[in-house]
């Protein structure tokens, strides 16, 4: 490595940022997030200009944010004079950390979820993650989602809804309005999934986990070909092994399953 490189991951909640320097040194950075969906310039801008301080003579910058496709409207340039940058998805962003410069199926399972084949170079096929109203199996919200489902018909077995009922607010119309009148939907269905994964050795709680694993690589992963699977994501992190587990009866070999992709793409742009 001959020059400094900067990679930065970027969510709507933090953005991480790494330099990797020709030493091969590493340097850190933690800001808020930066919303590239619906972009909020001013605050994009204070974050920016705040990172470019702390980072100068950079020659090579990383740039990687959810659901970017091509160039955002705000580009980074203005803030790196001089060095080269390449915009990317959040989903090649995992298909890096975990595949490296190796052909296999990447996955996120955070909140949402998403998956694609990667050649070891670039994405060559995706099915659409359809976000957690029409998709986004496998991931926090769609077992929030499960979950409610079951909540409100009286489902759920008693012990377990009064718990929930106990720390969140179990009126049907609360839960209502939280799902279809919040600004952050998929947000309050995901926080749900550490309260149930607190029962995770529950019978019920376990076949529902189950379920929306075993959709996820049945409607997406599956269809890949290859059996070999990474994944990135907090979610799938917490239930590796339930993950490991039911990927196995599939014949899906799990290699890397990390919480973040930072580790993984300091380890891809630094050789």
């Amino acid at each position: 490595m001959n020059m400094s490189k900067l990679i930065v991951e970027s969510g709507a909640t933090k953005t991480d940022w790494r330099l990797l320097s020709p030493d091969g040194s590493v340097v850190s950075l933690q800001t808020p997030g930066m919303n590239w969906s619906t972009i909020a310039p001013e605050a994009n801008a204070s974050v920016l200009e705040s990172a470019s301080r702390a980072f100068r003579n950079v020659e090579e910058v990383f740039f990687y944010a959810a659901g970017l496709i091509g160039r955002p409207a705000f580009d980074l340039e203005p803030y790196f004079p001089g060095a080269k940058v390449e915009y990317a998805s959040d989903l090649l962003a995992a298909a890096r950390a975990v595949c490296g410069r190796r052909q296999g199926v990447a996955a996120i399972l955070g909140t949402g979820s998403n998956s694609c084949l990667y050649d070891g170079e670039r994405i060559v096929k995706n099915y659409h993650s359809g976000g957690f109203i029409i998709g986004d199996e496998g991931g926090a919200a769609s077992l929030g989602r499960l979950f409610l489902a079951d909540f409100i018909k009286d489902l759920v077995p008693t012990a377990l809804a009064e718990a929930f009922a106990a720390r969140f607010d179990g009126d049907y119309k609360a839960i209502v309005t939280r799902v279809y009148r919040s600004e952050t939907p998929s947000r309050y269905l995901g926080s749900l999934a550490p309260f149930l994964l607190e029962y995770r050795d529950e019978p019920y709680v376990r076949a529902l986990v189950e379920s929306n694993f075993r959709s996820f690589l049945e409607r997406s992963v599956l269809r890949y070909g290859p059996r070999t699977v990474g994944v990135v994501g907090g979610f799938g992190m917490a239930c590796e092994d339930i993950l490991r587990e039911i990927g196995a009866g599939y014949g899906i070999t799990f290699t890397k399953i990390l919480a973040s992709p930072m580790e993984g793409l300091v380890e891809y742009h630094g050789v």
